[in-house]
């Protein structure tokens, strides 16, 4: 996939380097190492910070969730609160249990993980080496790769053009359209956690991030109970900035970009993207986020070349 992504720089840098292949894959390689891997190592280090703050927050009891619900329940009308009885979301001592039996299993994974963990660093490294490996040779004779591989595929020649567009389109827009607008989305929220003195903003934005998949609510699941958590305590102003920035700039990041990204052909469906992540990461982990949307669209894309193949030669 980053392949496929920085494949028009790599195009680029080979005229700029006079056709010298290898030197351009070199510099395309040392370019996503510095734009992707860092950051995202980075992140993912600062995250696993913030979720261990957390953690330990609400195991000393500094960090109370029950009584953050009580303060909501508070100031909410009569009619929500109902609502909420009938599904049992009023209890808080019932929530501070599920909480509390969370947390105990929570340490015991962390436990088994640190037991671990040079295990899984090794790992990791290795993984790492051969993608940056693999990564190379496919920027310098991807061409060569993919004319092999369209002259294998037992398929009329038109056939295997339009198959291979669509793939190429398919991946740019799933990693455009559903990883840029998750980022841009969580990094919305994140930054105004973080100026409205949330406790752990990055965690909370990776949150955000992965929610962004859920159709029309999203993020909201985040941001909206912590402003409805402002209002009850009585930080009207953080309140009611959080909503305003929640429904004017992080609600119409999805309707703006995602068009501009991806385009009317290569989108799917709300469900289709929903159903397809959740599948994908149970399949294949983390990297289902990417793997499962591909898949489906991928199946849908072949489903309809071959039915207009049929169609026409009926």
């Amino acid at each position: 996939m980053l392949a496929i992504l920085f494949a028009p720089l790599r195009r680029r840098l080979t005229g700029t380097l006079r056709n010298n292949h290898t030197m351009a894959a070199l510099a395309t390689l040392l370019i996503v190492v510095v734009l992707v891997i860092v950051p995202v190592t980075f992140l993912i280090v600062l995250l696993v910070q913030e979720a261990s703050d957390i953690y330990q927050g609400m195991r000393e009891g500094d960090m109370s969730f029950a009584s953050y619900l009580r303060q909501i329940l508070d100031v909410l009308p009569a009619w929500a609160v109902s609502l909420l009885e009938r599904f049992g979301l009023t209890d808080v001592n019932a929530i501070q249990a599920r909480i509390s039996a969370g947390l105990a299993r929570m340490s015991q994974v962390f436990a088994l993980q640190a037991l671990n963990v040079g295990q899984n660093t090794l790992e990791f490294l290795v993984s790492l080496a051969v993608m940056l490996y693999l990564l190379f040779f496919l920027l310098r004779d991807g061409d060569e790769v993919y004319m092999r591989v369209r002259a294998a595929l037992p398929l009329r020649t038109e056939h295997q053009r339009e198959l291979s567009r669509r793939f190429t389109v398919v991946v740019r827009a799933t990693m455009k359209g559903n990883v840029v607008v998750a980022v841009v989305q969580g990094a919305l929220g994140g930054l105004v956690f973080w100026f409205l003195g949330v406790h752990a903003p990055l965690l909370w934005a990776a949150l955000m991030a992965f929610l962004s998949l859920l159709p029309a609510v999203g993020p909201a699941l985040v941001w909206l109970p912590v402003a409805l958590y402002f209002l009850a305590a009585g930080a009207l102003w953080q309140g009611v900035v959080l909503i305003a920035f929640g429904v004017f700039v992080i609600g119409l990041v999805d309707n703006v970009l995602r068009p501009i990204l991806v385009g009317k052909d290569a989108r799917l469906p709300d469900y289709v993207v929903l159903i397809s992540t959740l599948g994908g990461m149970a399949v294949f982990g983390p990297n289902g986020f990417v793997l499962g949307p591909l898949i489906a669209a991928m199946f849908i894309a072949g489903w309809d070349l071959f039915a207009a193949s049929r169609t026409g030669s009926g």
